[in-house]
């Protein structure tokens, strides 16, 4: 008996339009990032400050994944990413008046709502595309739609490196707050455009994506007959171990995705790396992340999720602890490793979490999927105090015989323990 097609010819449209949320969610994340820095030094912002920048961003996913769910547990698919779409554009495009107002409460209250919206595409998207298909299918499928993440990350990154920050004028001042007020003010207008134009560009692209979803007719996925409670909802899902584990492994995921995003700038620094050169490293792991997103698609049509997830956790536990203990560039190269290893987890895991769910309970169990994404707040802020524990230099003191910067590392290897362990017990126990 052959297998059922990853995606029919009768869905295939809509699954490509699904599929396109996967890279623009992707580029604004990746083009987020580097937006901290470059907000501390226009706006003359202390690191605490401009921190803020992180915590809108996840703020707004954690806060509207569950009011997304229930939404889409009440109307369909389709109403929840026109929904999506349309705050994420809205906030994009406020980036437009905030450069005009100058107030970084504003660029923060833009990446808020632009977050919200993103709450809505992944709480939404996800399981519509678990549910565009055979259940036998669903974890490759919603892999192969995942692969288009990365493609989003590299662009993301890149425009932010290419069109953002080597347009600074600022950075390239080396006592910018030493000029007067008048000259700090005219560059200061200057590189807020420089700093908008990107996501006034992508709000443009969203309200176009808008348009052609709206257009097309989209498949729903309603089950027949009386909607359970949300009470009983959330009873049930509490009582599904592997949904709830998979919770956790998510939390562990993400925390360890940022973790080896955000400080291989620190890591490169202790090994006399400067940060340009060390974004060239990113910009590999995010490739790296990309193929192994294609790879790992490939390798689910003959492997189980969980044995494939809990191989792949295992190498990048390996790949962590020599980050920890290599010291120079083979530990940084262990770190960047650690992408392709991480760029199979968060579609697979959620695929494990979701499956043999309800329609009704997958909806709401993506909304504490999503909602998962907070462990990439919250972890980073670890790592951070482990890395000051000598000072604010990331080489003053030793643990373990390595720097400070090296034994934080040590977090991610700990997470991706965590996901080996879930990995085995899926295909072992649920057999999946």
């Amino acid at each position: 008996m052959s297998k059922p097609a990853i995606v029919s010819k009768k869905v295939l449209l809509p699954f490509i339009l699904i599929t396109s949320l996967f890279a623009l969610w992707g580029f604004a994340n990746a083009v987020t990032d580097p937006m901290v820095q470059a907000f501390k030094k226009v706006l003359e912002l202390s690191n605490s400050q401009a921190a803020w920048v992180q915590m809108a961003f996840y703020g707004g996913y954690f806060c509207m994944a569950l009011p997304a769910a229930l939404f889409v547990r009440k109307y369909s698919y389709k109403t929840g990413i026109l929904i999506g779409l349309a705050l994420f554009a809205g906030g994009a495009l406020l980036f437009y008046p905030a450069a005009i107002t100058q107030q970084f409460w504003f660029f923060c209250l833009a990446l808020y709502i632009l977050t919200f919206g993103l709450a809505f595409l992944e709480t939404t998207a996800n399981p519509y595309v678990l549910a565009m298909g055979a259940p036998e299918t669903a974890t490759l499928r919603l892999n192969l739609a995942q692969a288009f993440n990365p493609v989003g990350l590299l662009l993301g990154l890149l425009v932010a490196q290419q069109f953002v920050l080597k347009r600074l004028q600022s950075d390239d001042i080396e006592n910018f707050s030493a000029l007067t007020e008048a000259k700090r003010a005219l560059i200061r207008t200057s590189d807020l455009m420089v700093i908008r134009d990107p996501y006034v560009i992508l709000g443009l692209v969203i309200l176009a994506v808008f348009v052609l979803i709206f257009i097309n007719k989209m498949p729903q996925a309603k089950e027949d007959g009386t909607m359970p409670s949300l009470a009983t909802t959330f009873k049930d899902l509490g009582k599904n171990h592997k949904y709830v584990l998979g919770v956790v492994a998510q939390i562990m995921y993400v925390g360890a995705q940022i973790m080896c995003w955000t400080y291989i700038y620190q890591y490169a620094e202790a090994i006399l790396i400067s940060s340009e050169d060390a974004a060239n490293y990113q910009f590999v792991a995010f490739f790296l992340f990309m193929v192994g997103r294609v790879i790992g698609t490939y390798l689910l049509r003959f492997l189980s999720s969980g044995k494939l997830l809990m191989y792949t956790a295992i190498l990048a536990s390996i790949f962590a602890l020599g980050a920890v203990f290599i010291n120079g560039i083979l530990g940084l190269y262990c770190l960047v490793l650690v992408s392709f290893c991480m760029s199979l987890m968060f579609p697979t895991i959620y695929g494990i979490a979701l499956n043999g769910l309800a329609e009704e309970e997958s909806k709401i169990g993506a909304a504490g999927l999503v909602m998962a994404i907070v462990g990439g707040a919250l972890m980073p802020k670890m790592q951070g105090m482990i890395i000051d524990l000598g000072g604010n230099s990331v080489d003053d003191i030793k643990i373990l015989g390595v720097t400070e910067v090296n034994f934080s590392f040590i977090l991610p290897f700990i997470c991706f323990l965590f996901i080996a362990f879930y990995g085995r017990l899926v295909y072992k126990r649920f057999a999946d």
